[in-house]
């Protein structure tokens, strides 16, 4: 006999236990998200001695995780650092040109480290640090509205006006950027002083935008990122956040290892965040981000 249909929906499938591959290899410090999705497009991980062709597979803490054939290591506590980046360093792993990169200048007793934001060659100031990728991607993404703080040298005579029109925000060669806060804080002959503040982040934003204004700039120091401050560090200094600052801050972030999944689109993407002496591809390309 056929029993009669139920009137209770049917139950949803049971989720995969344990976590996505790319969140267990950036919470291992061996690289961000992004970057794992290429390490198994490229053939080099491995779950179980199985070579894995596709990010979709959940790792559950009895699985025996591989890049390159050596295991992965047990997953670190979240740790932030701030570097005082000077210019002339580009924040790749290795250069293709051959220049110098801030992972030269970091000290061997740093873990293997992930940038938050980039700077590009000529810019200077903050720089965060973090051995936990999926940190990294949620500090970086637009969701968490961090503002990015800059000092400013440009060349020409500031008109404030027009600096205050961009509280509303302005296209640039097709470009369009949020809203910027921007302020004169001193001229000086035909050099002036600014202190710029944004949300974006877009790459080379600030330089582009204040030549469209007719203000090249000359110098370009971060000064703060979110709550984070550059402060008195000096030059090439790195200077870990404290635990309780970290808690304080990141909250629910700094507990579970990063608080979003979600993907950047556009020029923030960027996909440039590297490790320190990590398995991840070189990154061929230069560092870009709002300097």
């Amino acid at each position: 006999m056929v029993p009669p249909p139920s009137d209770s929906p049917p139950s949803a499938p049971t989720a995969p236990a344990g976590d996505r591959v790319a969140k267990v290899l950036a919470r291992a410090g061996v690289c961000s998200r992004r970057d794992a999705e290429r390490l198994i497009a490229a053939g080099r991980v491995a779950v179980n001695g199985q070579v894995l062709d596709s990010p979709a597979r959940n790792v559950a803490p009895r699985d025996h995780v591989t890049v390159d054939g050596a295991p992965i290591p047990e997953p670190e506590d979240t740790r932030l650092w701030r570097f005082h980046k000077p210019p002339g360093l580009v924040t790749t792993t290795r250069d293709p040109q051959g220049r110098p990169t801030i992972f030269e200048h970091l000290p061997d007793t740093l873990p293997r480290v992930i940038t938050v934001g980039r700077l590009d060659l000529n810019s200077e100031g903050l720089l965060l640090l973090t051995n936990d990728g999926a940190l990294a991607r949620h500090l970086e993404h637009p969701e968490t509205g961090w503002v990015r703080r800059y000092r400013v040298r440009v060349h020409g005579r500031v008109v404030p006006e027009r600096l205050a029109e961009l509280d509303q925000g302005v296209t640039v060669e097709g470009v369009r950027y949020g809203p910027i806060k921007a302020a004169l804080e001193r001229q000086q002959g035909s050099n002036a002083w600014l202190t710029v503040a944004l949300r974006e982040g877009r790459n080379r934003e600030v330089r582009r935008v204040m030549e469209h204004l007719g203000l090249p700039v000359t110098r370009l120091i971060r000064v703060g990122y979110g709550p984070f401050i550059l402060g008195a560090l000096p030059r090439t200094g790195v200077e870990e956040v404290p635990r309780r600052q970290m808690r304080d801050t990141l909250g629910t972030a700094w507990r579970q290892g990063g608080g979003t999944d979600g993907r950047k689109t556009g020029k923030q993407g960027g996909g440039r965040r590297r490790h320190r002496g990590g398995t991840a591809a070189p990154d061929t390309t230069t560092t870009g981000g709002a300097a």
